[in-house]
């Protein structure tokens, strides 16, 4: 005979559904998402660079997607250049265009030292759509009888200190005004009898400068 008499009885009732979505383990990528967003709200000072190790250790001990979302409170989703210094593998060191060219653009990650170089041939650098495995990041441009033209976001810092031989090292790209923890590119080298030269993008992907 079947029993009907926990039917209707409120404590037998199925629990939300959003409590026991909460209740679910957190992968590593679930709390890796939640830390990125706990940088970039450091990065653009929405906060205090004092409570970025107590947040952080409130993602990474979380067990639950519950309390990982605790751990990320208050916080803004990460916009598409809110978090451009991430935990990551760089992509690739090297870019070499020795008797032809080379053209390197994307999303990828830039390692903390890169190197460009161009002999006898030509390159394009496009960091427009780049994330930086460091804060600080050099980019040694070399052109030997070639050029290199490496493009840059108009939202993070920028400084030129090139040499030009017989060549243009140019300088027009360098900017040290952007916003708060922006990453910061130096970009370095030697142009003999050849260019490197330095160009900025607008965020949005607005025509170069010319």
């Amino acid at each position: 005979m079947t029993d009907y008499s926990g039917a209707h009885d409120p404590s037998k009732q199925m629990e939300p559904a959003g409590d026991r979505a909460s209740e679910l383990l957190a992968s590593d990528d679930d709390r890796e998402r939640v830390a990125e967003k706990v940088r970039a709200a450091v990065a653009v000072g929405r906060l205090d660079i004092g409570d970025l190790d107590d947040r952080l250790s409130r993602v990474y001990e979380a067990r639950t997607l519950g309390e990982l979302e605790a751990a990320g409170r208050g916080l803004p989703d990460i916009g598409p250049r809110d978090a451009l210094v991430v935990d990551r593998a760089p992509t690739s060191r090297l870019a070499l265009g020795m008797f032809g060219g080379f053209d390197r653009r994307g999303e990828w990650v830039v390692p903390s030292r890169f190197t460009a170089w161009s002999m006898w041939g030509g390159g394009r650098l496009d960091l427009s759509d780049a994330r930086y495995a460091e804060q600080e990041t050099v980019v040694r441009a070399v052109a030997l009888f070639g050029g290199t033209e490496i493009i840059v976001p108009d939202d993070i810092e920028v400084e030129v200190r090139g040499f030009g031989l017989f060549g243009v090292f140019g300088k027009r790209g360098a900017r040290k005004q952007s916003r708060p923890g922006a990453p910061r590119v130096i970009i370095k080298g030697l142009a003999l009898f050849g260019g490197v030269v330095t160009k900025t993008r607008q965020t949005g992907h607005r025509p170069i400068e010319k």
